[in-house]
């Protein structure tokens, strides 16, 4: 397939380049989920320390599997945004990045050469030695005054019986602040396993208390269980009758929302196994992809349901079906964080964790720097200019249903057993509502929005999404009310 005279153009000469990349969770349902992540992203990026600061996800876009894709450097390190080791930071992120490793991560992380790329993965955020004083400074918060006189903390975590990890970070965080002679007594508690919380006022002595969850976000645990647990009813709580003499107790927000996590994050980037301030190139392959795609843009161009117009070094972005709208009926956002905002949501104000959905909320225009472009295309169309390009450039490869199926693990092992049928049952439903071309199962797709047909967008793998509606499918839960899918 010809070009179309796509010429690289000044991305190629940017060297020594450092991507930083965080991974979330994120969720099918929930479009809060990844709002942490997306925080400190942007706190990350006005440090400055790294060229590019990217988000990917397990359960939103850019996956896991295509996350590596949308960095422009040969150097990249990622951070597991998640407060304890364990299933996810062990097996799950490990084997949608391709690293070839499989259990605990070393202390440094692991480091691996994947598509020309230096790729370093650490441990999780949660289990550094820095969170110590994360905690502290929350409790702090919730009670200036603290001394270690009449002050007790607990550092609440969600523990679970099926792995030790989760309890164990909190333990090793509540020796770290006993040691640090801040408080009158330190106690470990958890939600899910002993000791519980619900037993804290026949543990705790100190007519003071300082209530730290140990927590990644703000949430139902946080929000709801813990105060329901302690019995709480505000941010101070007065308790005349415990067993230990009066008691006060000062709910503290969770760990992980508070602005020094950054710190420990790069503190985690900067530890990690053969990490170098010189920082890499520019990856070619990436860097080819969005200098001919800027190249469409200076002309005028569409793709998937969006129209995109150039003004003088700036772009407008808008929907293809508000095309010759007045600017006064839309609504105008000028920044990449602005059209990502707009991008999750679809007209009812629900959650759209597939962002190639026919579903696009109207009624809005985003006008942005050309400097901006490739990340608010990114949030737009996660993964879409890259995989676009390689399937223009004959380079793309496709993963057939049956080898995503087979690398499946955990909940998800069941979906190596659904049936031709079944598989193909979920695609009327899911892919038929998404402008993709699906060439993992065996599609063709002739030409893309780089030849000139905007909806023309190649799927070279079943998404999580897919692969969560299979595994429904194959439990027979598909439909029924009430019923996600969220591990």
């Amino acid at each position: 397939m010809r070009r179309d005279n796509l010429a690289p153009g000044p991305l190629l000469d940017c060297p020594h380049m450092r991507s930083l990349v965080l991974i979330g969770h994120g969720s099918h349902l929930n479009g809060e989920s990844a709002g942490a992540v997306y925080r400190y992203a942007e706190l990350l990026r006005a440090r400055g320390l790294y060229d590019e600061v990217v988000e990917g996800y397990w359960k939103e876009e850019p996956s896991l599997r295509q996350v590596l894709k949308t960095t422009h450097s040969t150097d990249v390190t990622v951070i597991p945004m998640f407060i304890s080791e364990g299933y996810f930071t062990e097996t799950v992120i490990p084997r949608e990045l391709g690293l070839g490793h499989q259990g605990p991560v070393p202390e440094g992380g692991v480091a691996r050469v994947l598509g020309g790329k230096t790729v370093r993965y650490t441990l999780p955020y949660g289990v550094h030695p820095g969170m110590a004083e994360v905690i502290l400074a929350r409790a702090r918060e919730a009670l200036p005054d603290l001394n270690s006189q009449d002050t007790a903390l607990i550092v609440l975590g969600h523990g679970t019986t099926r792995n030790e990890n989760s309890s164990r970070v909190i333990y090793r965080n509540a020796e770290l602040m006993r040691e640090s002679g801040h408080f009158a007594e330190v106690q470990a508690l958890f939600l899910d396993e002993d000791p519980k919380v619900g037993t804290w006022p026949e543990v705790v002595r100190a007519p003071r208390v300082v209530v730290v969850p140990f927590f990644a976000s703000e949430g139902w645990h946080t929000l709801e269980t813990i105060p329901e647990d302690m019995g709480l009813t505000g941010e101070v709580t007065a308790f005349p009758g415990n067993p230990h003499g009066p008691q006060t107790v000062y709910y503290a927000r969770p760990v992980g929302t508070h602005s020094a996590v950054a710190d420990v994050i790069l503190h985690l980037a900067e530890e990690a196994r053969g990490a170098s301030e010189r920082g890499g190139d520019v990856d070619r392959t990436h860097a080819e992809a969005w200098a001919a795609f800027l190249t469409l843009a200076r002309r005028g161009t569409r793709v998937g349901e969006v129209l995109m117009t150039p003004h003088a070094g700036m772009f407008e972005i808008r929907h293809a079906l508000d095309e010759g709208r007045p600017t006064g009926d839309l609504t105008t956002v000028v920044t990449p964080e602005g059209l990502r905002d707009l991008a999750r949501r679809d007209e009812g104000g629900h959650h759209r964790p597939v962002h190639t959905f026919r579903s696009l909320l109207r009624g809005w225009r985003a006008v942005l720097h050309e400097a901006d472009l490739p990340r608010g295309m990114g949030y737009l169309y996660p993964a879409v200019v890259e995989e676009g390009y390689a399937h223009h450039t004959h380079t793309l490869r496709a993963t057939p249903w049956p080898t995503t199926a087979r690398r499946q693990t955990g909940i998800y092992t069941k979906v190596q057993r659904a049936t031709p049928e079944q598989v193909e049952n979920v695609a009327k439903d899911v892919c038929s509502r998404c402008l993709k071309t699906r060439l993992w199962a065996g599609e063709k797709l002739g030409s893309t929005f780089f030849g000139g047909v905007p909806g023309a967008i190649p799927c070279p793998e079943a998404c999580t999404f897919f692969i969560a509606e299979v595994r429904e499918e194959v439990s027979g839960k598909r439909g029924q009310a009430g019923h996600g899918h969220e591990d």
